[in-house]
């Protein structure tokens, strides 16, 4: 695929030594003289699209302040750590993607002049992220984020409505790939439990409470490291949970499990504040909560600890929900428990279908080789 746009070069100008080029993706905030006189287009050669496009995109001559920039205003709205991280980092992969085809190395999501950006522009930012071979959903994901910095845009009056409705108009991306991920077997379950029971050190008891949690509750990891002491009720075995967008609900604590959350409570001690607290290597208990992030690494480690195949705090999400749609549980039961916006998400989750087309597929009669 040819390259996307051209970058604006920095061209000190001398009357002395002439004009040194140098690659520089704004101009200086201070500049004084007109854009004119102080940079010069280089690499005027036509530029051709995957799509057919001749495009060009030029960089903005002096930065958006902070809050005109649309790529930083949409970063600030974005209140949910992990949606943050995950949605930023795809303006930032697009923007590397498309100054690398430009030739000019890698410039950060914050400098690239997305309300610049038109329909020609967007119709080749989709074939190129479909060139990298990246699974449906995680292609849509870019795209999805592409449109929402251009909404900010839009917004912020950087962009006419014409050009923001004609630039967000591009073609579903296609196809669909298998759900990734796998079911936590209960005596998958029991040998975690096992691990963190023979761990005599307050971590011990602190991720048999995130392991009890984590099944019983099928929390998403920052939600469950969200959680304070005070959204819990042993007595009703209640769980208050912030889900995406600030959702609450409430989940209800298995019985068995709640027996692994009461004895992590009364080691910890604690009456406020974070649930499942910071513990470092010599036992050393703070006040600090655990991050989403070290969730994962506390399932990484004890799954290696008991000798078991890879496993995700997601995996236990997933066996939640298909545990209950097994158990007879309906799909808006399930939807509610599980925090999903839509009970078709939830219904990825269910795994009868699969057993069904199973069955029907061992009832085919195979002829028997003697």
């Amino acid at each position: 695929m040819g390259a996307l746009f051209t970058v604006w070069r920095f061209r000190q100008t001398s009357p002395l030594d002439g004009a040194a080029v140098t690659d520089h993706p704004a101009l200086p905030a201070a500049a004084a003289e007109p854009r004119e006189q102080q940079f010069s287009r280089l690499d005027q050669r036509e530029l051709v699209a995957a799509a057919g496009l001749g495009i060009a995109l030029a960089m903005p001559g002096t930065p958006l302040p902070p809050d005109r920039n649309p790529y930083l205003v949409y970063r600030r709205a974005l209140t949910n750590p992990s949606s943050r991280r995950a949605l930023i980092s795809c303006l930032d992969r697009i923007a590397a993607l498309l100054t690398a085809q430009a030739g000019h190395g890698q410039i950060p999501g914050e400098l690239l002049p997305w309300h610049e950006l038109r329909f020609g522009h967007t119709t080749a930012i989709r074939a190129l992220v479909l060139e990298q071979g990246w699974s449906p959903a995680y292609a849509r994901k870019h795209l999805a984020a592409l449109r929402k910095v251009l909404d900010y845009a839009w917004r912020l009056e950087l962009m006419s409505a014409e050009d923001y409705h004609r630039a967000v108009q591009l073609a579903p991306i296609p196809g669909s790939h298998v759900a990734v991920g796998r079911s936590v077997a209960n005596t998958e379950l029991a040998a975690l439990l096992r691990v963190c029971a023979e761990d005599p050190r307050p971590t011990g008891a602190r991720d048999a409470a995130l392991i009890a949690l984590l099944y019983s509750t099928g929390g998403r990891c920052f939600e469950v490291a969200a959680v304070q002491v005070e959204d819990y009720d042993p007595g009703d075995r209640s769980l208050l949970l912030t889900g995406k967008g600030g959702k609450q609900r409430h989940v209800y604590v298995q019985e068995a499990a709640a027996e692994f959350l009461g004895r992590w409570l009364a080691i910890s001690d604690c009456k406020a504040g974070p649930l499942l607290l910071r513990i470092d290597r010599w036992g050393r208990i703070y006040d600090q909560g655990i991050s989403a992030g070290a969730i994962g690494k506390r399932i990484k480690a004890r799954h290696r600890q008991a000798g078991l195949p890879r496993l995700t705090p997601h995996d236990f999400r997933r066996t939640f929900i298909g545990d209950l749609l097994d158990l007879g549980a309906d799909l808006a039961t399930a939807q509610a428990l599980a925090g999903h916006a839509s009970p078709a998400t939830t219904a990825r989750y269910d795994r009868r279908p699969e057993r069904t087309r199973r069955a029907a597929v061992d009832r085919l009669r195979f002829p028997a080789v003697e």
